[in-house]
């Protein structure tokens, strides 16, 4: 899986400019007194300021964490590879290791399963079958729209992801709950690392409310 930083607007000062305007106040330089006016506005849930700042990823993860994130729609803009119009050959995902089912929970995992043999050969001839079918049916003339219905979840897909710091630090504060799937824990702890470095200030006091 692969999250990179393709782009940014925007830095803590924005934010608080964002919410001077209404004042008619503006700075050019961030002091003490604008990361207290930050902390202010997160804490008691003045969003719109947050919401001035934005970021844009690339991201490549299995299909089935993208749609975990997918959704995620407010204040965010989503562009995905469309199997309709691509027909390569797809990409599959393997996991490090596989996790058990939890005790206690209907949802989520546990620790590793004894037998880790087993579950990858399956999911390898998964794939393999997978990949040869898509290909016979490519090679039939059928269109990959129609195609791409054998391919499984654990093919890797991409898609863009724009949206505000707000809408970010929300998302990252949902999947990277512990009772979130570990994947999609991966994928948010990267976004959050980058929004972080963007927007240090700002981030820290968003997740901390």
């Amino acid at each position: 899986m692969e999250v990179e930083l393709i782009d940014s607007m925007g830095s803590d000062l924005t934010v608080t400019n964002a919410a001077r305007v209404s004042y008619a106040k503006h700075s050019d330089t961030l002091d003490a007194k604008d990361e207290r006016l930050i902390h202010y506005l997160a804490t008691h849930g003045h969003w719109s300021p947050f919401a001035h700042a934005f970021l844009q990823f690339r991201i490549k993860a299995p299909i089935f964490v993208a749609r975990q994130l997918v959704k995620h729609q407010v204040g965010l803009s989503w562009n995905e590879v469309s199997r309709r119009y691509v027909d390569d050959d797809p990409e599959f995902y393997m996991p490090d290791y596989w996790r058990e089912k939890p005790t206690n929970s209907k949802q989520g995992s546990g620790g590793a399963v004894q037998n880790q043999s087993l579950p990858t050969e399956i999911l390898t001839q998964t794939h393999r079958l997978a990949q040869k079918h898509y290909n016979l049916l490519i090679e039939q003339g059928v269109a990959p729209e129609m195609a791409r219905m054998v391919l499984p979840q654990s093919m890797m897909t991409e898609w863009y992801w724009s949206g505000s710091l707000h809408a970010f630090a929300r998302i990252c504060k949902q999947r990277q709950d512990h009772n979130s799937q570990m994947e999609t824990q991966a994928i948010a702890g990267t976004i959050a690392d980058a929004c972080q470095e963007k927007f240090p200030v700002s981030w820290s006091a968003l997740l901390a409310q």
